[in-house]
């Protein structure tokens, strides 16, 4: 890395040295040192949430049920994000020993990975693994089996609540909550539902320590995370960083030069301007991101970029509730009508108001997440929305 601010880690994708070590030292150890370790390194769930892991687990694991269950979610839909099918390529035992340590804490016999529909081809080789890790499972007397349950491309489903649903053979729409999933998850089971980098964050403190663990990162974003990085830079990819640097180191290193504004967390995160590269944090004191770093130089216009969101989102919205449903079709027509002359750019400011109905109306994070890419790219880049 050229800038010294940057540190790249090596804990995701550094390959096991013995098949399953990892996993059976960590099945060796109590149920309550392994849930301390998990709840002392800091681990938030990756998938842009950022639930405290091990609080997760530890609630999951007080419910008296007979039937628990174990998910990792890996219906990677964020535009801009790539990194959970490089894990799974790459390091699936790693997902699968993250897993089974979760079920050991909580009880779980049964394990499913949600899979991306898009990420179909992958079957055959995650079959494959899973059959030899269900196999070792019995061998060292842990009672857990997982399998693939192929989701069918809809970015809804990457809400847990909905992916419930989906795989209830239900509509893939997100439900109330309370009850959290922890409590009545899939078929009313308590549930741990878990990124796929979350999951082998977890396995991985048990091995290296959670003082290792916390030695990355900052006091609020513990650790490293890993990035899917793309658009208008030289060195586009997978890279695993630690987190709390400035959007300024981060353009340093991977930007071309031009780089007039960083997405960070994919369509439903934030558009921070060149303006603010110092000031804005990556992590959970500033902005927290599933894993989606887009890059977009001066060549870029952001109407066209934001366009592009409304139009995703207005094709993925579920459609179950009125401020989500037609909310974004009102404001892809009003940020056209702007565009085009047909309003003033006071119009602009209701366009604003509406999102922020819809961030406290909508039913889920689709809905509510719109204020994000919305305000973010109108306020910064406002001369870029009139005609």
């Amino acid at each position: 890395m050229k800038d010294k601010n940057l540190k790249i880690v090596d804990i995701i994708f550094k390959p096991h040295l013995v098949k399953y070590e990892v996993l059976d030292k960590t099945v060796a150890r109590s149920n309550e040192d392994i849930l301390k370790e998990i709840i002392d390194s800091g681990l938030r769930g990756r998938g842009g949430a950022g639930f405290p892991t091990g609080l997760k687990w530890k609630f999951a694991a007080e419910q008296k049920a007979k039937k628990k269950i174990v998910i990792c979610n890996a219906d990677e839909g964020e535009p801009g994000t790539f990194k959970d099918r490089e894990i799974l390529t790459k390091v699936p035992r790693k997902v699968l020993g993250g897993m089974a340590v979760c079920a050991k804490i909580i009880g779980a016999k049964r394990g499913f990975i949600y899979l991306r529909g898009e990420y179909k081809y992958l079957l055959p080789f995650l079959n494959e693994e899973l059959e030899d890790f269900n196999k070792h499972l019995k061998e060292i007397g842990l009672d857990f089996k997982i399998d693939i349950f192929l989701g069918s491309g809809a970015y809804v489903c990457g809400e847990e609540s909905a992916l419930f649903n989906s795989m209830e053979g239900k509509r893939g729409e997100p439900r109330n909550k309370p009850p959290y999933p922890t409590v009545a998850g899939l078929d009313n089971m308590p549930t741990v539902i878990n990124n796929v980098e979350t999951l082998v964050y977890a396995l991985m403190i048990c091995s290296i320590g959670s003082k290792e663990f916390k030695a990355l990162g900052t006091s609020d974003s513990r650790g490293s995370k890993v990035f899917s990085i793309s658009g208008d830079t030289p060195i586009p990819g997978i890279y695993e960083l630690e987190l709390g640097m400035s959007v300024y180191d981060f353009v340093e290193e991977f930007g071309d030069g031009d780089t007039k504004a960083v997405q960070i967390g994919g369509a439903s995160g934030f558009c921070v301007p060149r303006k603010k590269f110092k000031e804005t944090i990556i992590g959970f004191e500033g902005i927290p991101t599933g894993g989606s770093m887009m890059i977009f130089n001066s060549t870029r216009s952001m109407y066209n970029v934001l366009h592009n969101y409304l139009d995703f989102f207005e094709e993925e919205s579920c459609g179950q509730c009125t401020p989500c449903r037609i909310g974004y079709q009102q404001l892809k027509k009003g940020v056209e009508a702007v565009k085009h002359g047909e309003k003033n750019e006071e119009y602009l400011q209701q366009l604003m108001k509406l999102t922020e109905t819809m961030k406290l109306t909508s039913k889920c994070g689709l809905g509510q997440s719109v204020a994000n890419s919305f305000s973010s790219i109108v306020n910064n880049y406002r001369e870029e929305m009139v005609y």
